[in-house]
């Protein structure tokens, strides 16, 4: 047993030796809406995996308060390639924008999985998003047949230069001019802005001009479709006057799918997206392949199939057992 024991505590060593322990820096357009902090959640039950796994994976949070803000977002990134961070998953507020820096973090060795919206760089080593046109088309052939393929419609936009949600409204957009040539689109070039606040000035306005014609709105992200829905209610035009299907899950508007007041939302995954960016980051670091492009789906979710334990999981992400 003399001989054993320090023959056991050498094994127990090296296999602790060779645990491995990566700082991955997780940056999100935002810090504000309910969204991202799905994929916090999702990036922090990622890491809890694999820390029962035998890798320990820090995951460090910090973006941009503002999803407007393409400058912060920029320093967030070089600030954490000056760090030396394991790795970086990235969701790009600007598809142009956001290249140089992420350029300059793979050159350092420094691998980056984008999340959510596209950039325009081969250097990534993988995108972890929603098929964002699917989710365009999803969303127009959901106001479409809410108005019998006939009516006069606003596609609210988002922000330019945001490819997640440039892909929805060329989804929408084109799904309407293919498919429905009953319906017409009355406004597409108003830009929603960064917040639920800019997106409710925005619609105030378009509801003021097109108020008397419109029959259907489609709003491609959670500030969007919120700044609409409470432009409507102001306006006396919720409740199915006016049919709107929006993007994205949030508090208010998951309360108004269920209301009546908003009739569909197109569904992602960010815990999924937030999950499967830190695993696959990890996978990466480790030497493993990886696949370039991994689609982490969206569903239509309506009143009537909102209890479904599918959607119900889709609607209420477990952010509370991760987000302390």
């Amino acid at each position: 047993m003399k001989i054993l024991r320090p023959l056991l505590l050498s094994s127990v060593l090296s296999a602790s030796a060779l645990a491995q322990t990566y700082q991955v820096a997780v940056i999100p357009k935002g810090t504000t809406h309910e969204f991202w902090k799905s994929i916090h959640a999702g990036a922090l039950a990622a890491a809890g995996e694999l820390k029962a796994e035998g890798v320990r994976v820090d995951v460090i949070w910090k973006g941009p308060l503002r999803e407007d803000d393409r400058e912060q977002q920029v320093q967030v990134v070089e600030n954490f390639v000056g760090r030396g961070v394991s790795g970086i998953v990235l969701a790009p507020l600007d598809a142009k924008a956001l290249v140089a820096p992420v350029e300059t973090a793979v050159r350092a060795c420094i691998p980056v999985v984008i999340i959510d919206s596209g950039l325009d760089s081969k250097l990534p080593a993988a995108t972890v998003s929603t098929d964002n046109y699917k989710g365009g088309v999803l969303g127009a052939r959901r106001l479409a047949a809410l108005l019998g393929g006939k009516g006069r419609v606003i596609l609210l936009r988002v922000l330019a230069g945001s490819t997640s949600t440039e892909q929805r409204e060329a989804g929408f957009f084109d799904t309407i001019a293919k498919e429905f040539p009953g319906i017409a689109i009355i406004s597409s070039d108003q830009h929603a802005g960064a917040t639920r606040d800019t997106a409710k000035a925005v619609s105030e306005n378009l509801l003021n001009r097109f108020g008397h014609e419109v029959t259907g709105i489609f709003a491609p992200n959670e500030s969007s479709a919120t700044g609409m829905l409470l432009a409507l209610r102001d306006s006396g035009m919720a409740g199915g006057k006016v049919k709107l299907v929006g993007f994205d899950t949030g508090t208010l508007t998951v309360a108004a799918l269920k209301a009546g007041d908003l009739q569909g939302l197109v569904v992602q995954n960010p815990f999924k997206m937030g999950y499967l960016g830190v695993k696959t980051m990890v996978a990466a670091l480790s030497g493993k392949k990886v696949e370039l492009s991994i689609d982490t789906g969206c569903e239509l979710v309506t009143k009537e199939n909102m209890a479904e334990p599918a959607m119900a999981e889709l609607l209420h992400p477990p952010l509370g057992k991760y987000l302390k």
